[in-house]
Protein backbone atom coordinates (compact mmCIF):
# COMPACT_ATOMS: atom_id res chain seq x y z
CA UNK A 1 0.00 0.00 0.00
CA UNK A 2 1.32 3.40 -0.94
CA UNK A 3 0.83 5.91 1.84
CA UNK A 4 1.33 9.31 0.18
CA UNK A 5 3.56 11.29 -2.13
CA UNK A 6 4.94 13.82 0.34
CA UNK A 7 8.43 13.86 1.77
CA UNK A 8 9.61 14.70 5.25
CA UNK A 9 12.74 16.69 4.56
CA UNK A 10 15.68 15.10 6.34
CA UNK A 11 13.50 12.57 8.16
CA UNK A 12 12.65 8.93 7.62
CA UNK A 13 9.13 8.58 6.28
CA UNK A 14 7.48 5.24 5.53
CA UNK A 15 6.32 5.79 1.97
CA UNK A 16 4.89 2.32 1.25
CA UNK A 17 4.52 -1.14 2.72
CA UNK A 18 3.22 -4.55 1.80
CA UNK A 19 3.44 -8.04 3.25
CA UNK A 20 7.00 -8.51 1.99
CA UNK A 21 8.59 -5.02 2.11
CA UNK A 22 8.67 -1.64 3.78
CA UNK A 23 9.73 1.45 1.82
CA UNK A 24 11.40 4.27 3.71
CA UNK A 25 11.87 7.42 1.68
CA UNK A 26 11.06 5.24 -1.36
CA UNK A 27 13.86 2.73 -0.64
CA UNK A 28 12.55 -0.82 -0.22
CA UNK A 29 13.63 -3.11 2.62
CA UNK A 30 12.67 -6.77 2.76
CA UNK A 31 13.71 -7.57 6.32
CA UNK A 32 12.86 -6.47 9.83
CA UNK A 33 14.22 -3.07 10.84
CA UNK A 34 13.98 -0.14 13.23
CA UNK A 35 13.11 3.30 11.93
CA UNK A 36 13.16 6.63 13.76
CA UNK A 37 12.77 10.13 12.32
CA UNK A 38 16.54 10.66 12.08
CA UNK A 39 17.85 7.06 12.18
CA UNK A 40 17.39 3.83 10.27
CA UNK A 41 18.73 0.54 11.61
CA UNK A 42 18.31 -2.13 9.00
CA UNK A 43 20.37 -4.74 10.88
CA UNK A 44 18.17 -4.97 13.98
CA UNK A 45 18.42 -8.73 14.17
CA UNK A 46 21.58 -10.55 15.14
CA UNK A 47 20.14 -13.65 13.47
CA UNK A 48 21.56 -14.85 10.18
CA UNK A 49 20.12 -13.01 7.17
CA UNK A 50 18.10 -10.68 9.44
CA UNK A 51 15.60 -13.53 9.95
CA UNK A 52 13.94 -11.90 12.95
CA UNK A 53 10.40 -13.03 13.66
CA UNK A 54 7.98 -12.26 16.46
CA UNK A 55 8.65 -15.67 17.99
CA UNK A 56 12.43 -15.14 18.02
CA UNK A 57 12.35 -11.75 19.79
CA UNK A 58 14.42 -11.66 22.96
CA UNK A 59 15.28 -9.09 25.61
CA UNK A 60 18.58 -8.53 23.76
CA UNK A 61 16.65 -7.27 20.72
CA UNK A 62 15.09 -4.59 22.94
CA UNK A 63 18.43 -3.50 24.38
CA UNK A 64 19.27 -2.01 20.98
CA UNK A 65 15.97 -0.12 20.97
CA UNK A 66 16.31 1.09 24.57
CA UNK A 67 19.75 2.51 23.79
CA UNK A 68 18.11 4.80 21.20
CA UNK A 69 16.03 6.44 23.97
CA UNK A 70 12.72 6.88 22.12
CA UNK A 71 9.68 8.04 24.04
CA UNK A 72 7.53 5.34 22.45
CA UNK A 73 8.20 2.13 20.52
CA UNK A 74 5.73 0.79 17.98
CA UNK A 75 6.33 -2.92 17.58
CA UNK A 76 4.99 -4.11 14.24
CA UNK A 77 4.35 -7.81 14.87
CA UNK A 78 3.85 -8.86 11.25
CA UNK A 79 0.50 -9.64 9.61
CA UNK A 80 -1.07 -10.75 12.89
CA UNK A 81 -1.52 -8.56 15.97
CA UNK A 82 0.33 -10.24 18.83
CA UNK A 83 1.26 -9.23 22.35
CA UNK A 84 4.78 -9.51 23.67
CA UNK A 85 5.50 -11.21 26.98
CA UNK A 86 6.38 -8.47 29.51
CA UNK A 87 9.68 -10.17 30.38
CA UNK A 88 10.96 -9.64 26.83
CA UNK A 89 10.38 -5.89 26.88
CA UNK A 90 11.02 -5.27 30.61
CA UNK A 91 14.02 -3.05 29.89
CA UNK A 92 11.82 -0.58 28.02
CA UNK A 93 9.44 -0.31 30.97
CA UNK A 94 12.34 0.07 33.36
CA UNK A 95 13.59 3.04 31.32
CA UNK A 96 10.14 4.63 31.03
CA UNK A 97 9.76 3.88 27.32
CA UNK A 98 6.22 3.03 26.21
CA UNK A 99 5.66 0.00 23.98
CA UNK A 100 2.68 -0.50 21.71
CA UNK A 101 2.19 -3.79 19.85
CA UNK A 102 0.22 -3.77 16.59
CA UNK A 103 0.37 -5.25 13.12
CA UNK A 104 3.26 -4.02 11.01
CA UNK A 105 0.84 -2.21 8.67
CA UNK A 106 -0.72 -0.36 11.62
CA UNK A 107 2.74 0.44 13.03
CA UNK A 108 3.78 1.96 9.69
CA UNK A 109 0.73 4.23 9.61
CA UNK A 110 1.04 5.20 13.29
CA UNK A 111 4.77 5.90 12.95
CA UNK A 112 4.16 8.44 10.17
CA UNK A 113 1.54 10.26 12.24
CA UNK A 114 3.69 10.43 15.38
CA UNK A 115 6.81 11.35 13.40
CA UNK A 116 4.96 14.18 11.65
CA UNK A 117 3.94 15.50 15.10
CA UNK A 118 7.61 15.75 16.04
CA UNK A 119 7.53 12.83 18.49
CA UNK A 120 10.64 10.79 19.29
CA UNK A 121 9.13 7.53 18.03
CA UNK A 122 10.80 4.27 17.05
CA UNK A 123 9.05 1.72 14.86
CA UNK A 124 10.47 -1.77 15.26
CA UNK A 125 8.97 -3.51 12.24
CA UNK A 126 8.84 -7.25 11.62
CA UNK A 127 8.08 -8.55 8.15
Amino acid sequence: MKLHLTYAEGQNLITAYDDDYIAINRERFTHSLIVMPMLLINDWSSAANNALTFKTLTATDFEKIAALKPEVVLLGTGKIHQFLHPKVSALLSKKGISLECMTTAAACRTYNILMSEGRNVAAALIL
